[in-house]
């Protein structure tokens, strides 16, 4: 801490909350002591406040500026989710100032947010509780609310800023035998049995489907074009000819450009209902959409198919993703090297028979030989 002149006019130097401040008094030294005596008991006390950077903005304020700026349904395709994470939020951070939310509070929120429990049951009764994955994306979403806050300079630091996450576990593997296939099919409704076959045959993700269009498809060719995926690249899916038979048989909307929408021409937003109920019939527990993204891989590697192929078909960046559907394999593996037993052992019956003729041959000669 000290004071200096610069230019005529007398300068305050000093720290507060780890970050250096500086002032301009004026011309008199007298008075520039006296300000940074009274900084000094501020910072000793606790009670220094930086008045010209602290906005009283409520976290009610903050979450409708966000949905309208940031997590606009035209703009982001999780805003729905969004706005169903925004409304627990505020059920813990309302009627707060931004400034009065510290990494305490959230560290709390995201400890009791996992003692709570799903509105849904499980099958047997018993109450199950908020995932780790869950409560994360809660954070995540509350994390970039106050990155958003920062670039729109209503608080200078994120207090989400050193919060843990939680571990999740991301191996969840769960995929349809063949006659679950069938079931599930015979079960389905008219327009969630063709979304369910592009997802068994393609591996794309439910909001790639539903998002399809009509000039993203490549009937002569066989190659779908998706142009917005998850990790924001291209990519071009091949189709079999079920998938083509399946996009063709789909009645046209007229005033639409997507495949799957609804009597108004609009894409269908979600099909969860729809598809909880062909499972329900079906006799299929513990199952989501996505997981059929997870039968498509699995029957490939089951049917020998190279992980790194399964790779490129999905979509995934690197093979660690697609290296889950690697125990697969293992029985495939043992059927590929008993296969090459039963060569190897034709061979050597083979060799064995050639041998045992000769030794006869060789048996006969010798005995003609005497004989003579």
């Amino acid at each position: 801490m000290g004071k200096y002149l610069k230019n005529g006019n007398w300068y305050i130097d000093y720290y507060a909350n780890g970050r250096r401040k500086r002032e301009m008094i004026g011309t008199s030294k007298a008075l520039a002591e006296t300000v940074l005596k009274k900084r000094k008991v501020e910072i000793a006390e606790g009670k220094f406040l930086d008045k010209k950077k602290i906005h009283k903005v409520t976290f009610e304020e903050l979450c409708e500026v966000y949905l309208k700026q940031h997590a606009n349904s035209q703009i982001k395709k999780s805003w729905f989710k969004d706005v169903q994470t925004i409304k627990i939020l505020k059920r813990w951070f309302g009627g707060k100032n931004l400034h009065e939310i510290t990494p305490l509070m959230i560290n709390n929120f995201k400890i009791e947010r996992a003692k709570e429990t799903k509105k849904s049951k499980l099958e047997d009764g018993k109450e199950q509780f908020i995932s780790p994955a869950t409560v994360n994306r809660a954070l995540a979403c509350l994390r970039c609310m106050f990155n958003k806050a920062i670039s729109w300079s209503l608080i200078e630091s994120n207090p989400c800023k050193g919060v843990k996450l939680f571990k999740e576990n991301n191996q969840r593997l769960r995929f349809l035998e063949k006659e679950e296939i069938d079931k599930l099919l015979n079960n389905c409704c008219e327009h969630l049995k063709s979304i369910v076959v592009v997802a068994l045959n393609t591996g794309m993700r439910k909001s790639e489907i539903l998002r399809l269009r009509w000039q993203d498809v490549d009937i002569e060719r066989g190659i779908i074009h998706l142009l917005e995926t998850k990790n924001g690249e291209k990519r071009e899916v091949p189709m079999n000819e079920v998938v083509q038979k399946t996009i063709i048989g789909v009645l046209k909307h007229l005033d639409s450009q997507y495949i799957f929408c609804d009597k108004e021409g609009k894409p269908y937003g979600e099909v969860k209902t729809s598809f909880f109920t062909a499972c329900k019939k079906s006799g299929i527990v513990n199952f989501r959409f996505h997981d059929l993204r997870h039968t498509f891989a699995s029957q490939l590697v089951m049917s020998g198919v190279d992980l790194n192929t399964v790779r490129e078909l999905l979509g995934h960046k690197s093979l660690k993703m697609t290296l889950r559907y690697s125990h697969l394999s293992q029985d495939h593996k043992k059927r590929a090297v008993d296969i090459l037993g039963k060569q190897m052992d034709t061979i050597w019956t083979l060799k064995q028979d050639s041998k045992n003729k000769q030794e006869i041959n060789n048996s006969q000669v010798f005995e003609n030989k005497l004989v003579a």
